[in-house]
């Protein structure tokens, strides 16, 4: 395991800039497919008041735009997920229907997370983006996974590091908190709030900073499974509302659509 995290890390590689409009809006709690099992996610985000400056020349707008990716994951061992994002897509209010590149995953957890108070792991992840949608072709993302769980509630932190290879300095830091509470079988509640401080060289002034909270309810019973959430924008610098859906599966398995 020791090797396979090192060896991620090297493709991982360092420096970053986050975007404002993103493929995926979750918070990693180290849940992975049992080994041998595909499992299927499927994001969508929609912004309904967004920020109406691209990032950067060329870019797409947050404002009235549709962005989301499919995630293809296959667990390796009990500790290690293995996944690929593809098609990553937007519909953006000023470029139209868009395919924004791929991206590859490698995730390492404790092997007994899913019953473990504290809980913890890794997640790598190398993407090749289109123009419009980073304005470096190659980047990627270190995100830690720390977590303690309760009898009814967990409270999960990730503090992501988005890069793009131009040195350690240059690390975006964007973590994710969430706070849950499971009000009974299948139904859970949780509270998500996402942030992006800038690069570790320099914080962002307050104002330019994103930072929103999500309202998140979560479903899972029968072979799929339902995450959906509004985000609010608690900063100048952040999308005002946002809304997320998240619909996952195992393909195959004892739970899976097609046992």
């Amino acid at each position: 395991m020791r090797k396979a995290v090192l060896a991620a890390l090297v493709l991982a590689g360092s420096a970053g800039n986050a975007l404002a409009l993103s493929d995926e809006i979750q918070v990693y709690t180290g849940d992975v497919a049992p080994p041998g099992v595909f499992n299927l996610t499927w994001h969508n985000n929609y912004t309904f008041d967004g920020l109406k400056t691209p990032d950067f020349p060329a870019g797409l707008v947050d404002h009235h735009s549709l962005s989301g990716v499919t995630e293809w994951a296959y667990g390796v061992t009990p500790w290690f997920e293995a996944g690929l994002y593809l098609p990553l897509y937007a519909v953006s209010s000023n470029r139209g229907a868009q395919l924004n590149g791929f991206k590859l995953r490698t995730l390492f957890v404790n092997p007994d997370n899913s019953t473990s108070n504290f809980y913890y792991g890794v997640n790598f992840e190398f993407s090749y983006n289109s123009r419009h949608w980073d304005a470096d072709r190659m980047t990627g993302e270190i995100r830690p996974i720390l977590g303690y769980r309760g009898d009814n509630w967990s409270l999960t932190f990730n503090p992501i590091l988005d890069n793009s290879y131009h040195g350690f300095s240059r690390l975006d830091f964007a973590p994710a908190t969430r706070l849950d509470y499971t009000l009974a079988k299948g139904w859970t509640v949780a509270a998500e709030e996402y942030d992006d401080f800038g690069e570790l060289r320099g914080f962002l002034p307050r104002d330019q900073q994103s930072h929103q909270l999500y309202a998140v309810i979560d479903h899972d019973a029968g072979p799929i499974s339902i995450e959906a959430g509004l985000g609010f924008g608690l900063t100048p610098g952040s999308d005002r509302l946002t809304a997320k859906l998240i619909l996952s599966s195992d393909l195959n398995g004892d739970s899976g659509l097609f046992r």
